[in-house]
C-alpha cells in the first residue's frame, strides 16, 4: 500500500472519537518535548469529546509526567502495550514470566562480555531497574524511565515485569536478528528505535491496546486516528481507518499506513489533526 499525503483527505466532517499517537519520532520533536502547538489542539479535542491517547514504549510514570497539564482522565498506552491505564486505573497489564527474564539477562551479559555493547532495563510495575552504572547508559535510560532504580543484580528483582528493554549502542535491528531472534517465535519483540529492542509477553502490542480502548470506549476503527513512525507502531496502524505514518517514518511503517503526515520536526501530528478537525 502506498500512503497518500495527509492533505489529500477532504476537509469534511470526520467523526473522529479516538486519537492515538506514538511519542518519540512522532508527536515529540528532536528536543523530546511535547510541542507547544499541541496543547490548544488537545483542549479542542477534549471539548469535542475526542479521546487522545499517548502510546509509547515509555514508562507510565514518564508519560503521566509529560501530560501533567492534560485534562484529567486521559488513557495511556505504556511499555509498548504491556500496560494500559484509563482514568488512573489499570485496564490491562501483561507480564513476562521469570524464565524469560532470566534468559534475557543472561543473553545481555554474555553479548556485552563478547561482541556487543548492550544495556538492559527491566521494566516493572513499580519501577524500572538497571544494574549497569556508566553515565552514558544511565542517561539513555533516564530519558524514558522516570522511576528508575539501580540494583546490584537484575536477577534479584521481584517486581512484576512488563517489558525488557535492551539498549544497543550500535544498531538494535542487527542485535534483534542475531542475539534475540529465538525469542521472537514465542514472545512479542519490537525494535522501537535505532538503539532500542523491547521484549514483551505474547500478544502485548500497541495494536492490542488500541483494540482494548476501542472496546472500552465504544469506538470503531472508522472513528480512530493513529500516528506512528517506527516498527513498534505497526500493529496499531491496522486498527484505524485514519492511519498516519510520519514523514520521517521507517519504510515499513510508511508502507502499512494509509496516509503520510509531515515529519515530527514539522509537528506533523498537529498539522494532520488540525486538518481533520477543521
Amino acid at each position: 500500500m502506498t500512503a497518500r499525503f495527509w492533505s489529500s483527505i477532504p476537509r469534511t466532517s470526520h467523526d473522529v472519537r479516538l486519537v492515538v499517537s506514538d511519542m518519540d519520532g512522532t508527536l515529540l520533536a528532536g528536543d523530546g518535548a511535547v510541542p507547544a502547538t499541541f496543547w490548544p489542539l488537545l483542549e479542542r479535542m477534549s471539548a469535542r469529546g475526542i479521546t487522545f491517547v499517548p502510546a509509547s514504549g515509555r514508562q507510565y510514570a514518564t508519560l503521566a509526567r509529560m501530560f501533567a497539564q492534560a485534562p484529567a482522565g486521559i488513557p495511556f498506552i505504556a511499555e509498548n502495550g504491556s500496560l494500559v491505564v484509563r482514568d488512573g486505573a489499570v485496564l490491562s497489564a501483561i507480564c513476562l514470566d521469570a524464565p524469560t527474564v532470566r534468559d534475557v539477562i543472561h543473553k545481555v551479559r554474555h553479548a556485552t562480555e563478547s561482541t556487543r555493547d548492550l544495556g538492559l532495563v527491566v521494566c516493572g510495575r513499580r519501577s524500572a531497574y538497571i544494574e549497569r552504572r556508566d553515565t552514558e547508559f544511565i542517561a539513555e535510560a533516564e530519558h524514558y524511565y522516570a522511576r528508575l532504580t539501580a540494583v546490584e543484580d537484575l536477577a534479584t528483582v521481584t517486581d512484576d515485569v512488563l517489558k525488557l528493554a535492551i539498549y544497543d549502542f550500535a544498531d538494535a535491528e542487527s542485535s534483534a536478528k542475531s542475539i534475540f531472534a529465538p525469542l521472537a517465535a514465542s514472545h512479542q519483540m519490537a525494535v522501537s528505535g535505532r538503539h532500542w529492542i523491547d521484549i514483551m509477553a505474547p500478544g502485548a502490542t500497541k495494536g492490542r491496546a488500541v483494540q482494548e480502548l476501542q472496546q472500552a470506549l465504544g469506538v470503531t476503527a472508522a472513528q480512530t486516528a493513529v500516528f506512528g513512525d517506527y516498527l513498534n507502531d505497526l500493529e496499531m496502524l491496522d486498527h484505524a481507518d485514519l492511519s498516519f505514518a510520519m514523514g520521517n517514518a521507517h519504510p515499513l511503517v510508511r508502507s502499512r499506513a494509509r496516509y503520510l503526515a509531515p515529519t515530527n520536526e514539522e509537528h506533523g501530528v498537529v498539522t494532520a489533526l488540525s486538518h481533520l478537525l477543521s
